[in-house]
């Protein structure tokens, strides 16, 4: 029920947004962000063909009633009063507008139908890292990653990871487990983006927990990184990510 009914809505918000809903770990946001643009798109497309047919008419019924009362000179023809129309009307604020809103729906409908990264509006998530910005203290940054979760959700790293979800075969992933006197740490190296991973969430492997620390883009066939620490202890919950691959690469730790 939420997915289909208040999913579509709630997925134009940004992600830090949706994670404090309550109803958020019930929704299934790929369906819910796919239908909502879908829905952005259309309704884009129809309200263009209204203004559409509302500007020319008026436009072009003005300039042949300035022609015909001689204030805009000989020779002039339809054609050219149409013509002058229609480049108005496809320069004009409102026209650009609704197009930027046609495109921005296509967009956020391929990346959660092929590229499983939900995507809310634009104005909405410059709010959010304006927001981010001023209210946020600075972090410290992983200065292994080649590329952080921070742009993940961007309109840019979405295409990024559609074109290397596309140009790249799928294959296992590669596991390498890093062992030391304070801490263990596990890499998994994946040719998909994975789903709602992102930092800090709590994923589950086998019978141990492991707290996600960052995900960065690397060289294929696996571009996807994502870094783990274990945890001593974990419980099982709604909010855990349950990572059961069905065949994997295990690399030695060098």
């Amino acid at each position: 029920m939420w997915t289909f009914f208040l999913g579509p809505f709630v997925s134009i918000l940004p992600k830090r947004w949706r994670d404090l809903l309550p109803f958020s770990d019930e929704v299934r946001w790929g369906p819910a962000a796919a239908i909502s643009g879908l829905a952005e798109s259309l309704m884009a497309l129809v309200a263009l063909g209204y203004w559409y047919m509302h500007a020319m008419t008026a436009w072009v019924a003005q300039g042949v009633e300035s022609a015909l009362s001689g204030k805009m000179g000989p020779g002039v023809t339809d054609q050219a009063i149409g013509s002058v129309a229609l480049v108005i009307w496809a320069t004009h604020p409102l026209t650009l507008l609704l197009g930027y809103v046609g495109l921005e729906g296509a967009i956020r409908l391929c990346s959660a139908a092929f590229g499983e990264t939900i995507l809310g509006i634009l104005p909405l998530f410059l709010v959010d890292k304006i927001l981010a910005t001023v209210f946020r203290r600075p972090k410290l940054k992983n200065t292994n990653a080649v590329n952080g979760s921070a742009g993940s959700y961007s309109l840019l790293g979405a295409l990024r990871d559609k074109v290397l979800m596309a140009t790249l075969p799928a294959v296992s992933d590669e596991l390498c487990f890093r062992k030391s006197a304070l801490e263990n740490i596990l890499e998994i190296r994946a040719s998909r983006r994975k789903q709602d991973w992102t930092p800090p969430r709590i994923v589950r492997y086998q019978d141990n927990y492991y707290r996600l620390e960052a995900d960065s883009i690397g060289p294929p066939p696996r571009p996807f990184l994502y870094t783990l620490r274990r945890l001593p202890v974990g419980v099982p919950g709604r909010t855990v990510l349950l990572y059961a691959p069905f065949d994997v690469v295990i690399k030695d730790t060098p």
